[in-house]
This record gives C-alpha cells, structure tokens and sequence, in this order.
C-alpha cells in the first residue's frame, strides 16, 4: 500500500493551450485540484514552490484555502526553499495553516534548487555568513524552524505586557499546531543529506533528481539513498517510523487525448545525466504508456517500491479537469495492480 498524490509546478503562461493564464488561475485551479483529488481518493496534493518566477511562490495562503476546503487529503509543499525564509515567521505561518487544515500538512523543506536570479534570497535580505555557504544557512533555518514548532520557549517576556502572559518564563512561536513537527520533510539531493535529514528526525522527499554518486541508473541511486536514510533513521534511534516519498512523471495512456499529450516522441524514456549548481546530476525518465505496460515498467523501479508515497507531478496547465483525469487513470488502472491499493 502506497500513499498516492499529486505535485504540481504551479505554471502559468499565456501559451496556446494554457488554461492557467495567470497567477490567480493557478491558485483557484490548485484548491479544486486538491478538491477534485480527494474525492477520487488520492492521498496528497503538493505544491512546488519558487521564486521570480510565473509559478507558485508564497505556499501557505494556498495551503490554508485548500484545508479549508477539504478534510482528508494531505496537503505539502515540494519543496520550501529554506535559504530564503524566515524560520520563526514560518513557523507562524506552518502553525496556522495546519491548524485550518485540522493537521493534514506535510512540510518539504529544502536547501531548494536554482531559481530564475542569481542569488535571489539576497533580495530578500538573506546571505551567508562568512565562512559558511547557503546550503548551511538552509539547514540552520531549519534547525530552528523545526525547534521553535516543537514548542521550544526562548523569548523573555514583558514584565509589563499589553495581554496576560499564558504562563510564566519565556514565551515561544504561537499558534502551535501538535503532530506537526513530524510532518516535515527533507528534500535530499544526495545520499549524505539524506543521512542528514534522518538524524534530525525528518521524513525524506526524494524528487525526479539526484546526486550522481555512482554513475548507476536514477532509481537504483534513489533506491540507496533510501536505504542509507533507514539506517541513519534506526542509529538515530528516533520512536516513530520515518515517512519515504518519491516523485515521478507517470502517465497511463487510456484514451486518445493521453496518447496526444504523452504518445511516443514526448517524453524522456531514459535517465538524463547533467550539470546543475556545479554538480553532476542524475534525471529520472519519465513513464508514459498503455496501463498493461506502464504497471510492468513501474514494477522495475526500485525506488518507489522503496517508498511509501508516490507523488504524480501533473501538467497543471492543462486544467484540473484533465489532471483529475490523470490521477484517475492511475488510480483505477495502475495502482490496484501493483499492489498500492
């Protein structure tokens, strides 16, 4: 049995096709995705989150309206961008919006990928210390942010404030919202951020890239990577049992308009090797295919056999009706048979 969601990059442009025209179609289209995917039974609806860019920024305005909206299905982010945040105003922002959606979020933090500026988190008043790099600054956000919604108590307070203090000593961030500091996840783009991400007790978000760490293909990589999350999760010796989630383009072409969209020609059908933030990087295929076929590729993958979430990254412009329709596919023709309903 898998947890089965949605990941959607939140584009929008003004190219033929595109029915998400704007920022505010994008936003409107999100919250009935969300809708439409838990009342077909999916279990997530993820957002990516980037900067500069025609697509979703800002996540928890939409987090709160689609809580608000549903009352099963997950909703998380893929990934927040930690090097640009301010760790004590999201844990507001995390708390509230968690608490709207009655605790269903499911937080992926990162030191996030490259944006559409160079070195954009300065614009918004951020640089590293000297001495140290942005995917440090990225991580120490975090420690805090995860500290300060687990309740931690460090403000001194006002002898004299303005509203009774709640209790004596040293104030910390409110609204906290309990169960949510083990809904946070870590998106590791190599094996040792994985190890990382385990030993701060953190669920692990693997996404459709990785480190090259041994020239293998992606899922065998992905795979490890797991693997050395578990056992850095048991040293670790944390009580709960760690979530997994991978992400995967995976299309079942069931009528004429899938195999116009993802037919043959369309798509990538092996791992892609490249350069990116001066790494070498690994790029998983995507999967697109008649359901008979499609449910003996996926079966091959070791990676999301490892895992227990799979996130469907759907072409959010193409309108909630046909993403519905996506997700069903999957649903009713691929899923029951690979045993993950």
């Amino acid at each position: 049995m898998k947890h089965i969601g949605f990941l959607s990059f939140g584009h929008w442009s003004s190219s033929p096709g595109s029915q998400t025209r704007s920022a505010s179609d994008v936003l409107l289209q999100s919250i009935d995705l969300a809708v439409a995917a838990e009342e077909l039974g999916a279990d997530g609806a993820y957002f990516r989150v980037h900067h500069y860019a025609n697509q979703l920024g800002s996540p928890f305005p939409l987090l709160a309206a689609a809580g608000a909206k549903t009352s099963r299905i997950e909703l998380g982010t893929g990934v927040i961008d930690m090097r640009y945040e301010n760790p004590m105003y999201m844990a507001e922002d995390a708390g509230a919006a968690d608490l709207i959606a009655g605790g269903r979020l499911q937080l992926g933090v990162s030191r996030g990928s490259p944006e559409s500026v160079i070195d954009g988190y300065r614009y918004f008043g951020y640089d590293a210390p000297e001495g140290s790099t942005m995917a440090d600054v990225a991580r120490d956000n975090t420690t805090v942010f995860l500290k300060v919604i687990d309740g931690a108590r460090f403000a001194e307070p006002n002898p004299r404030p303005m509203f009774p203090n709640p209790h004596p000593g040293p104030l910390g961030i409110q609204p906290q919202s309990p169960g949510l500091r083990d809904r946070i996840w870590w998106g590791a783009g190599s094996d040792s951020t994985a190890v990382w991400a385990a030993e701060q007790g953190m669920n692990l978000m693997s996404s459709t890239l990785k480190e090259d760490e041994s020239g293998e293909p992606f899922h065998v990589q992905q795979r490890k990577q797991i693997e050395a999350f578990r056992a850095a999760w048991d040293e670790a010796g944390h009580e709960r049992e760690p979530r997994v989630s991978v992400s995967r383009s995976i299309f079942a072409l069931v009528d004429d308009t899938d195999r116009a969209y993802f037919g043959g020609g369309h798509r990538e059908e092996s791992d892609q090797f490249g350069v990116i933030d001066d790494y070498r990087a690994v790029f998983g295929r995507s999967y697109a295919a008649e359901p008979e076929a499609l449910i003996a590729q996926l079966r091959e993958d070791e990676a999301i056999a490892a895992a227990d979430t799979v996130l469907l990254t759907v072409p959010n412009q193409l309108g909630v009706d046909y993403n519905a329709h996506v997700l069903e596919s999957i649903l009713t023709y691929v899923a029951p048979a690979l045993g993950w309903r």
